[in-house]
């Protein structure tokens, strides 16, 4: 059986943070995940999860101005001590609230001249934060964000994200798969997992075009759903979708699933 969570800084958006955790509880979720959780302590997350009797899967070490046009953080050579002190402070969070896994983002590089050494900067990063996060139980992951919404991500796609893994070669670090990512570069999802499910920490989905829920767009999800369980995989799949029109209306994959597994037992 799949196992699902909400990615709380895209679902519930109607609700502040501290009140989307007993949303995705009554909607059926039994974890969940945050991108950058650090607006609020730690305690208080441990006391809200603890409160609605949730999971926190994962979150990300902070980026810096990545989502606001910048290069990132892990990348970038001159901001490797704000790197380290990125992933110290991750690492905080991460002994309170132990997740399954802490996401690194490679982030970009505006600068095509330098993008050999931002790669070599990353992958030091990456082998870093895996000693870190390893010392207490955490697993370190890292994904390809698509370069038509993320012009000059440095890792943008599956062929990269395999070369990274066998360059850095750490037992643990696993790949963060985000389905709707790599359908906007237009790369075969069901193929990838087929082959490589092993190597992947934690997946990530949302419809493309659009990045709704599925059912908005082209990707045919009862299909990939069915394929990722045939395949064994034992990690979760994060819901990371733009819901429309509201999240509670956008929830309708997730029923039909409950009830075609019922149904099955």
């Amino acid at each position: 059986m799949l196992r699902f969570t909400a990615n709380l800084s895209m679902l519930f958006t109607e609700l502040p943070l501290t009140e989307r955790f007993q949303a995705a509880k009554q909607h059926g979720f039994n974890a969940v995940e945050i991108q950058f959780p650090f607006d609020l302590p730690a305690a208080t997350l441990q006391a809200l999860l603890q409160e609605h009797d949730l999971k926190l899967v994962l979150f990300n070490v902070d980026a810096d101005d990545l989502l606001r046009g910048g290069e990132g953080l892990a990348a970038v050579p001159e901001k490797q001590e704000m790197f380290r002190a990125a992933v110290a402070q991750a690492c905080d969070y991460a002994e309170l609230l132990q997740p399954d896994c802490v996401n690194v983002l490679p982030g970009r590089c505006l600068n095509a001249g330098r993008l050999a050494e931002y790669r070599q900067t990353f992958k030091d990063n990456l082998a870093y934060a895996a000693d870190v996060f390893a010392d207490i139980g955490v697993t370190t992951v890292f994904e390809a964000i698509n370069s038509l919404d993320m012009p000059g991500f440095i890792v943008d796609s599956s062929a990269k994200m395999l070369s990274v893994l066998r360059e850095v070669n750490h037992p643990r670090v696993r790949l963060q798969y985000d389905i709707y990512h790599m359908s906007r570069m237009r790369e075969d999802c069901a193929a990838f997992l087929s082959q490589h499910i092993d190597k992947v920490g934690h997946i990530q989905f949302a419809d493309c075009p659009g990045r709704g829920q599925p059912g908005s767009g082209a990707v045919d999800f009862a299909a990939l759903f069915e394929l990722i369980e045939g395949l064994a995989y034992k990690g979760w799949l994060g819901a990371e979708y733009k819901p429309i029109p509201t999240t509670t209306a956008s929830l309708g994959w997730i029923k039909t699933r409950q009830v075609t597994e019922t149904a099955a037992l």
